[in-house]
């Protein structure tokens, strides 16, 4: 059966992932700041909480197991996820990707770098981080400019010994850190670390990240569908030579009077930056979110597929509108307008009467949008899996006939 052009199976089975949520009533886009979590996820965490409420890594007992399992999982399927093995890099769990920044950054011995290169499009996660570090180590900093496609614009005498903090999705308009291959083989080469800001590529185009070699990649399980909780994939060489001070719980397998020694088993240096009781709920939801967006269908779309769908047709309808302004002009999952005849807070409110949900200001990239550009408040509007064609067509309806009466 159709009806407005969508096959009744397929809205179900969007229907089915969400079932907490009337489609027809309430509309969110909103994803680059936090998914909405699939019925099966947040049935993961219940799980945990009411059948095997253990703690992980600690006790021997069955609850337990099962906790250490189910954890043991969720950092392999993130290791499978960008194409690595557990030989080099090791996962940790955190708060979300701006605490696993500050986790890193500020644990990295000063000694072995010379100065750190960022880039102007950074969230505040990466750009104060860059300049806190570079004002508490009296390291010098570098602030790169990123071309149109994302490709960062560096000189590679500044890569000299050099730490390397930026994002390989931005937050604003989705453009992608192209040249990341290229970038990261500079780094290498001159004694450099490259460490990614990597939240909106997990929840979007993960296979990106594949083929990089990164010494340590950030991300947030609330932007993939799972829980609000943080993750570390970082090299276990890196992860071995960091001046350890965020330390107690978990991170030591021995203390003296005077001294201590951290975790030295391979296989468990993740412990090393896992101070104290992790959320065993929100890792074990995560491992389900990962699964569930594998296993993602609509109709014969996989998630990649449908996203990819979402976005041509999104910025195809956003272009009927004449009286908008876009960051970018190609599809992205992140798309962020403004209008000179409404300001976007107030377009944002009244978008919100009708129950659409759009995220407005300056996303916490300041300096990018408001110092540099000089550009006005915006309204984004971020897809994620919950969407539908249908949905598009009743914001930019909305979207148009408000900013008519302007």
């Amino acid at each position: 059966m159709n009806i407005f052009g969508i096959n009744t199976n397929q809205a179900k089975t969007i229907d089915s992932n969400f079932a907490y949520l009337d489609q027809n009533k309430y509309f969110y886009f909103d994803s680059a700041c936090q998914t909405l979590r699939p019925q099966v996820v947040i049935q993961s965490e219940q799980d945990y909480y009411q059948e095997y409420n253990a703690c992980g890594h600690r006790v021997k007992y069955e609850w337990g197991k099962t906790v250490d399992s189910l954890t043991d999982e969720t950092r392999e399927l993130l290791l499978k996820a960008v194409n690595k093995t557990s030989k080099e890099y090791t996962v940790a769990f955190c708060l979300n990707t701006t605490h696993g920044i500050n986790t890193i950054l500020h644990q990295l011995n000063p000694n072995l770098y010379d100065r750190i290169v960022t880039s102007e499009i950074e969230h505040n996660s990466v750009f104060l981080n860059a300049l806190t570090w570079s004002k508490r180590n009296n390291k010098k900093r570098i602030v790169c400019s990123r071309h149109e496609d994302g490709g960062l614009e560096y000189k590679k005498e500044d890569l000299s010994k050099a730490v390397v903090l930026v994002n390989e999705t931005s937050n604003i308009d989705g453009r992608r850190l192209t040249n990341i291959n290229e970038l990261a083989k500079d780094v290498h080469n001159v004694g450099g670390i490259i460490l990614l800001d990597g939240a909106q590529t997990f929840g979007h185009d993960i296979h990106f990240l594949k083929d990089i070699d990164f010494d340590a990649i950030l991300g947030s399980g609330h932007k993939m569908y799972g829980p609000s909780i943080g993750f570390i994939i970082v090299k276990k060489s890196l992860l071995k030579n960091l001046d350890n001070y965020l330390i107690g719980g978990g991170t030591v397998e021995n203390v003296r009077y005077n001294d201590f020694d951290l975790v030295s088993n391979d296989d468990e240096l993740y412990a090393r930056i896992e101070a104290g009781l992790q959320n065993f709920a929100g890792i074990i939801g995560l491992g389900s979110a990962i699964k569930w967006k594998s296993d993602f269908r609509y109709g014969s779309l996989n998630a990649t597929e449908y996203e990819q769908e979402l976005k041509t047709y999104l910025l195809q309808e956003l272009l009927k509108i004449k009286s908008i302004n876009l960051l970018s002009l190609n599809p992205s999952s992140v798309v962020s307008i403004y209008s000179n005849k409404i300001d976007a807070h107030k377009l944002g409110a009244l978008l919100s009467t009708k129950q659409i949900m759009c995220r407005t200001g300056y996303f916490c990239c300041h300096y990018y949008l408001k110092e540099l550009k000089q550009l006005p408040p915006l309204l984004r509007i971020s897809l994620g899996l919950n969407n539908t064609k249908e949905q598009i067509d009743f914001l930019v309806e909305n979207l148009d006939f408000i900013i008519s009466k302007f």
